[in-house]
């Protein structure tokens, strides 16, 4: 069984490394120094169905979201300012890359969605960014791809 699932972790990393905007901003996204960083939603996701169904990789992709967890300045300014180094680091990309500080989340949720959040930690942020793929998720983080 043990081998089954690290074929499917392989395979999932395989996927989500045959879209070229994946590589790029995971290559680049340690650049921003944003702690506990994801790139996670329709970036992952998405290519793997697209990979699972013969699409191009990138189709119907509207975005590239990178969450991270940064609960030492809840500011507004703060995500702001890596909003802004993100949009800096991307220009050249022809896809849109989207930074979000889960840690701020419940300061504009209601707001926004008509229904309270609660304030995450960063072990709920991981679990956020994929529970299920949670292994594969932290190799593309690293930079690492399994070589067995």
């Amino acid at each position: 069984m043990a081998e089954e699932v690290d074929d499917t972790e392989r395979r999932f990393v395989e996927f989500v490394l045959s879209n070229e905007h994946n590589r790029t901003v995971l290559a680049r996204a340690p650049e921003l120094g944003a702690p506990d960083w994801w790139l996670t939603a329709g970036a992952v996701f998405q290519t793997v169905w697209n990979s699972l169904d013969d699409r191009a990789p990138d189709e119907g992709i509207r975005d590239y979201d990178l969450f991270y967890f940064d609960d030492r300045d809840l500011s507004w300014e703060a995500e702001d300012a890596v909003i802004k180094r993100a949009g800096d680091l991307f220009a050249d990309l022809d896809v849109v890359v989207e930074m979000r500080n889960e840690a701020r989340v419940h300061l504009w949720y209601e707001e926004h969605f008509g229904t309270p959040a609660r304030a995450s930690s960063s072990r709920q942020h991981s679990a956020v960014a994929g529970d299920r793929a949670k292994p594969a998720l932290r190799l593309l983080r690293t930079a690492q791809v399994y070589d067995r």
